[in-house]
Protein backbone atom coordinates (compact mmCIF):
# COMPACT_ATOMS: atom_id res chain seq x y z
CA UNK A 1 0.00 0.00 0.00
CA UNK A 2 2.74 1.92 1.17
CA UNK A 3 4.65 1.62 -2.07
CA UNK A 4 1.42 2.36 -4.42
CA UNK A 5 0.78 5.75 -2.80
CA UNK A 6 4.65 6.54 -3.35
CA UNK A 7 4.30 5.10 -7.25
CA UNK A 8 1.34 7.57 -7.53
CA UNK A 9 3.05 10.47 -6.20
CA UNK A 10 6.01 10.34 -8.38
CA UNK A 11 3.90 9.71 -11.52
CA UNK A 12 2.36 13.25 -10.53
CA UNK A 13 5.66 14.87 -9.69
CA UNK A 14 6.61 13.98 -13.39
CA UNK A 15 3.78 14.85 -14.81
CA UNK A 16 3.83 18.38 -12.88
CA UNK A 17 7.45 19.04 -13.78
CA UNK A 18 7.15 17.44 -17.63
CA UNK A 19 4.00 20.10 -17.66
CA UNK A 20 6.10 22.85 -16.71
CA UNK A 21 9.15 21.92 -18.66
CA UNK A 22 7.18 21.38 -21.70
CA UNK A 23 5.63 25.03 -21.15
CA UNK A 24 9.53 26.57 -20.55
CA UNK A 25 11.23 24.38 -23.69
CA UNK A 26 8.91 23.04 -25.69
CA UNK A 27 8.77 19.51 -26.51
CA UNK A 28 11.57 19.25 -28.71
CA UNK A 29 14.25 20.72 -26.47
CA UNK A 30 12.35 19.51 -23.37
CA UNK A 31 14.50 16.96 -21.77
CA UNK A 32 14.22 13.94 -19.44
CA UNK A 33 16.96 14.28 -17.25
CA UNK A 34 15.52 17.98 -16.66
CA UNK A 35 11.85 16.60 -15.98
CA UNK A 36 13.64 13.82 -13.58
CA UNK A 37 15.54 17.17 -11.66
CA UNK A 38 12.51 19.29 -11.57
CA UNK A 39 10.29 16.17 -10.27
CA UNK A 40 13.27 15.49 -7.49
CA UNK A 41 13.09 11.66 -8.96
CA UNK A 42 15.94 10.10 -10.47
CA UNK A 43 16.15 9.07 -13.88
CA UNK A 44 15.43 5.59 -13.26
CA UNK A 45 12.33 6.29 -11.50
CA UNK A 46 11.43 8.35 -14.74
CA UNK A 47 11.96 5.58 -16.89
CA UNK A 48 10.43 2.96 -14.97
CA UNK A 49 7.00 5.14 -15.25
CA UNK A 50 7.30 6.69 -18.51
CA UNK A 51 9.89 4.92 -20.82
CA UNK A 52 10.13 7.79 -23.21
CA UNK A 53 9.25 11.70 -23.41
CA UNK A 54 5.94 11.15 -25.87
CA UNK A 55 4.25 8.60 -23.42
CA UNK A 56 5.41 11.27 -20.69
CA UNK A 57 3.83 14.16 -22.76
CA UNK A 58 0.96 11.77 -23.81
CA UNK A 59 0.01 11.51 -19.72
CA UNK A 60 0.49 15.37 -19.61
CA UNK A 61 -2.37 15.27 -21.79
CA UNK A 62 -4.63 12.74 -20.35
CA UNK A 63 -4.49 14.65 -17.16
CA UNK A 64 -5.23 17.90 -18.90
CA UNK A 65 -8.32 16.09 -21.29
CA UNK A 66 -9.67 14.88 -17.51
CA UNK A 67 -9.82 18.49 -16.33
CA UNK A 68 -11.48 19.91 -18.89
CA UNK A 69 -14.04 16.83 -18.44
CA UNK A 70 -14.27 17.77 -15.00
CA UNK A 71 -15.05 21.59 -15.55
CA UNK A 72 -17.92 20.17 -17.70
CA UNK A 73 -19.32 18.04 -15.21
CA UNK A 74 -19.24 20.65 -12.65
CA UNK A 75 -20.98 22.89 -14.47
CA UNK A 76 -23.84 20.39 -15.34
CA UNK A 77 -23.29 18.26 -18.51
CA UNK A 78 -23.11 15.36 -16.21
CA UNK A 79 -22.28 12.16 -17.83
CA UNK A 80 -26.02 10.98 -18.32
CA UNK A 81 -26.10 14.26 -20.10
CA UNK A 82 -22.97 13.49 -22.86
CA UNK A 83 -22.68 16.72 -24.50
CA UNK A 84 -26.24 17.91 -23.80
CA UNK A 85 -27.53 21.76 -24.02
CA UNK A 86 -29.43 21.03 -21.14
CA UNK A 87 -27.45 20.04 -18.31
CA UNK A 88 -27.55 23.00 -15.99
CA UNK A 89 -31.25 24.16 -16.83
CA UNK A 90 -29.99 27.33 -18.38
CA UNK A 91 -29.15 25.81 -21.79
CA UNK A 92 -26.71 25.12 -24.20
CA UNK A 93 -25.27 28.75 -24.85
CA UNK A 94 -25.00 29.31 -20.95
CA UNK A 95 -23.43 26.40 -20.45
CA UNK A 96 -20.69 27.30 -23.16
CA UNK A 97 -20.49 30.34 -21.24
CA UNK A 98 -19.58 28.96 -17.88
CA UNK A 99 -17.63 26.28 -18.79
CA UNK A 100 -15.29 28.85 -21.55
CA UNK A 101 -15.41 31.28 -18.04
CA UNK A 102 -14.00 28.20 -15.89
CA UNK A 103 -11.62 26.88 -18.47
CA UNK A 104 -9.41 30.46 -18.89
CA UNK A 105 -9.37 30.75 -15.18
CA UNK A 106 -8.13 26.85 -14.96
CA UNK A 107 -5.25 27.54 -17.72
CA UNK A 108 -4.21 30.71 -16.03
CA UNK A 109 -3.01 28.78 -12.61
CA UNK A 110 -2.82 25.11 -13.79
CA UNK A 111 0.55 23.99 -15.90
CA UNK A 112 -0.90 20.93 -16.69
CA UNK A 113 -3.72 21.77 -17.94
CA UNK A 114 -2.02 24.52 -19.87
CA UNK A 115 0.65 22.73 -21.24
CA UNK A 116 -1.90 19.33 -22.65
CA UNK A 117 -3.66 22.04 -24.86
CA UNK A 118 0.17 23.55 -25.99
CA UNK A 119 1.72 20.05 -26.89
CA UNK A 120 -1.40 19.48 -29.15
CA UNK A 121 -0.62 22.42 -31.19
CA UNK A 122 3.03 21.97 -30.87
CA UNK A 123 4.29 21.84 -34.76
CA UNK A 124 7.65 19.20 -33.19
CA UNK A 125 4.53 16.68 -32.19
CA UNK A 126 1.41 14.90 -33.99
CA UNK A 127 -0.62 14.23 -31.24
CA UNK A 128 -4.30 13.81 -32.48
CA UNK A 129 -5.52 13.62 -28.97
CA UNK A 130 -5.14 15.37 -26.07
CA UNK A 131 -7.79 18.44 -24.48
CA UNK A 132 -7.41 20.90 -27.10
CA UNK A 133 -9.45 17.95 -29.58
CA UNK A 134 -11.95 17.23 -26.83
CA UNK A 135 -12.93 20.54 -25.90
CA UNK A 136 -13.02 21.37 -29.64
CA UNK A 137 -15.74 18.56 -30.17
CA UNK A 138 -17.55 19.19 -27.48
CA UNK A 139 -17.79 22.76 -28.32
CA UNK A 140 -19.13 21.86 -31.87
CA UNK A 141 -21.09 19.29 -30.36
CA UNK A 142 -23.12 21.71 -28.12
CA UNK A 143 -23.70 24.43 -30.56
CA UNK A 144 -25.39 22.16 -33.26
CA UNK A 145 -27.81 20.67 -30.00
CA UNK A 146 -28.43 24.81 -29.17
CA UNK A 147 -29.15 24.93 -33.13
CA UNK A 148 -31.51 22.86 -32.62
CA UNK A 149 -33.28 23.83 -29.85
CA UNK A 150 -33.47 26.88 -31.12
CA UNK A 151 -31.01 28.85 -29.27
CA UNK A 152 -28.72 29.99 -32.21
CA UNK A 153 -30.04 33.24 -34.17
CA UNK A 154 -31.05 32.04 -37.74
CA UNK A 155 -27.68 31.28 -39.95
CA UNK A 156 -25.76 31.22 -37.75
CA UNK A 157 -23.18 27.89 -38.48
CA UNK A 158 -22.21 25.96 -35.19
CA UNK A 159 -19.10 24.81 -36.91
CA UNK A 160 -17.89 28.58 -37.19
CA UNK A 161 -18.86 29.36 -33.73
CA UNK A 162 -17.11 26.32 -32.53
CA UNK A 163 -13.75 28.19 -34.60
CA UNK A 164 -14.42 31.24 -32.82
CA UNK A 165 -15.14 29.84 -29.16
CA UNK A 166 -12.15 27.54 -29.51
CA UNK A 167 -9.20 29.52 -31.19
CA UNK A 168 -10.75 32.84 -28.27
CA UNK A 169 -10.55 30.33 -25.07
CA UNK A 170 -7.09 29.19 -25.77
CA UNK A 171 -5.78 32.59 -26.80
CA UNK A 172 -7.62 33.95 -23.23
CA UNK A 173 -5.96 31.40 -21.64
CA UNK A 174 -2.41 31.78 -22.71
CA UNK A 175 -3.36 35.93 -21.38
CA UNK A 176 -4.85 34.99 -18.46
CA UNK A 177 -1.21 32.59 -17.52
CA UNK A 178 0.71 36.07 -17.99
CA UNK A 179 -1.74 37.84 -15.86
CA UNK A 180 -2.92 35.09 -13.55
CA UNK A 181 -6.64 34.81 -12.59
CA UNK A 182 -7.50 38.66 -11.79
CA UNK A 183 -8.16 39.42 -15.76
CA UNK A 184 -9.95 36.00 -16.48
CA UNK A 185 -13.01 36.57 -16.14
CA UNK A 186 -12.76 40.26 -17.72
CA UNK A 187 -11.48 38.41 -20.50
CA UNK A 188 -14.37 36.17 -20.99
CA UNK A 189 -16.82 38.60 -20.35
CA UNK A 190 -15.57 40.98 -22.96
CA UNK A 191 -15.28 37.78 -25.49
CA UNK A 192 -18.97 36.90 -24.97
CA UNK A 193 -20.31 40.06 -24.45
CA UNK A 194 -19.42 40.51 -28.03
CA UNK A 195 -20.49 37.45 -29.33
CA UNK A 196 -23.87 36.64 -27.85
CA UNK A 197 -26.05 39.15 -29.38
CA UNK A 198 -25.02 37.95 -32.96
CA UNK A 199 -25.16 34.02 -31.73
CA UNK A 200 -28.58 33.90 -29.80
CA UNK A 201 -31.54 34.01 -31.38
CA UNK A 202 -33.39 37.32 -30.34
CA UNK A 203 -36.46 35.54 -29.12
CA UNK A 204 -34.23 33.94 -26.13
CA UNK A 205 -32.89 35.42 -23.36
CA UNK A 206 -29.24 35.98 -23.56
CA UNK A 207 -26.78 34.07 -20.87
CA UNK A 208 -25.14 35.61 -17.65
CA UNK A 209 -22.08 36.52 -18.73
CA UNK A 210 -19.15 35.17 -16.56
CA UNK A 211 -17.55 37.16 -13.95
CA UNK A 212 -15.96 37.12 -10.21
CA UNK A 213 -18.29 34.90 -7.77
CA UNK A 214 -17.80 33.06 -4.56
CA UNK A 215 -17.33 29.18 -4.43
CA UNK A 216 -20.65 27.65 -4.35
CA UNK A 217 -23.09 30.66 -5.20
CA UNK A 218 -25.32 31.51 -8.51
CA UNK A 219 -24.50 33.89 -10.72
CA UNK A 220 -27.35 36.65 -11.20
CA UNK A 221 -28.03 37.98 -14.05
CA UNK A 222 -27.07 41.72 -14.67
Amino acid sequence: MVRQVRAVRTRRALVCAAAEVFAEDGYALASLPVISRRAGVSTGALHFHFPSKDLLAREVEAVATVSVQRLVVREGAGAGAGAGAGGGGGGGLQLLVDVSGDLVAALAVDPVLRAGFELGGDPSRKSAEGPGRWWSEWVHALLCEAQGAGELARGVSPEAAAVAVVASVAGFGRLASRHRVRSSSHLVEQFWSLLLPGLAAPSRRLPVLPGPRAAGTDRTPR
